[in-house]
């Protein structure tokens, strides 16, 4: 039923125009994006033909005879034309199996896209791995606002917003984020002992790449110091936090909260994700980092990791 081709750069354009038709892709899933890490990765992405027109693509990598749906990704599972059935996709996965079971492939390691980044119903690949006999193997709890169902904020939240009003706060966006990128750093390492996942040189490069998707919400003092900020990722229906930090003075002075209220006035998205709060798979739950997001009026959905064996 299915003509399944290995990626090769030649067809970058026909899967970059494929993502932007799709009913599921986002611009982290076309190549561009994908291929500023891909000395990391060894490519095993796949692209799957019905009737000689592109039906599907599964951005991925293969280590140790485990094919994974992307490692560099946050999410990177079926992407999916809106003619993709329940039907079609299940003997999709059924092929893609035998595919890789010929090639020696003995494992498959998939990360499903949460439903709020689809322009429409996009789970026939849940169901696929159903019946492949796949188990979760990770879940992580993202925090999530509703644009056309705001919840209120909470007292601690409200309290430091006022805060920013008095000290005269202003919030702009920008693609400079020279001042911002110390101050992320520097709170990764005294909460973390870790370093942010893109360099700077690589953010700037990605930022060059797609400025139409890719802003920091940038919070200035009165006297125009950078305070805090928000880089933010628009990925059509969903505007995701992608990095969130503040200086201590600008904690101080309500620079989060100041960044928030500009962003909930933002128009033309379904979604607010601020991003998971868990570690380990999600067996560890940061509870002060999840109260300070649903402080904010967002709640839970979940970004989940799948395991089968072919």
């Amino acid at each position: 039923m299915f003509e399944i081709k290995r990626y090769t750069s030649n067809l970058s354009a026909e899967w970059d125009n494929f993502v932007l038709n799709s009913k599921n892709g986002t611009f982290l899933l076309m190549r561009p994006y994908m291929d500023y890490h891909s000395d990391r990765f060894e490519d095993y992405s796949l692209l799957f033909y019905r009737n000689d027109r592109l039906y599907a693509l599964l951005p991925a990598n293969i280590k140790d005879l485990t094919l994974y749906s992307h490692q560099g990704l946050t999410y990177g599972g079926l992407i999916m034309s809106p003619s993709c059935s329940a039907e079609g996709v299940l003997h999709l996965f059924e092929e893609m199996n035998a595919y890789l079971r010929y090639r020696g492939v003995r494992r498959v390691v998939y990360k499903a896209i949460p439903h709020i980044y689809s322009t429409m119903p996009a789970e026939e690949d849940l169901y696929a791995l159903f019946r492949c006999g796949a188990r979760l193997i990770a879940r992580g709890i993202s925090t999530t606002t509703d644009y056309h169902c705001l919840l209120r904020w909470n007292k601690d939240r409200h309290t430091a917003l006022n805060r920013s009003r008095r000290n005269a706060l202003t919030v702009r966006k920008t693609h400079d984020i020279s001042c911002f990128w110390p101050i992320l750093t520097a709170n990764l390492q005294q909460r973390h002992n870790v370093m942010p996942v893109h360099t700077a040189e690589e953010m700037e490069m990605l930022i060059g790449r797609w400025p139409d998707h890719i802003v920091l919400y940038e919070a200035l003092s009165a006297e125009g110091e950078t305070l805090g900020g928000m880089l933010a990722y628009y990925t059509g229906r969903v505007l995701h936090s992608q990095y969130l930090a503040a200086s201590a003075e600008g904690k101080k002075c309500g620079a989060i909260e100041a960044i928030m209220e500009r962003v909930m006035q933002e128009e033309g998205f379904a979604y607010f994700d601020f991003g998971i709060s868990t570690e380990e798979g999600g067996n560890i739950l940061n509870e002060g980092l999840i109260y300070q997001k649903e402080g904010f009026g967002g709640r839970g959905i979940c970004y989940d990791t799948y395991e089968y064996h072919i």
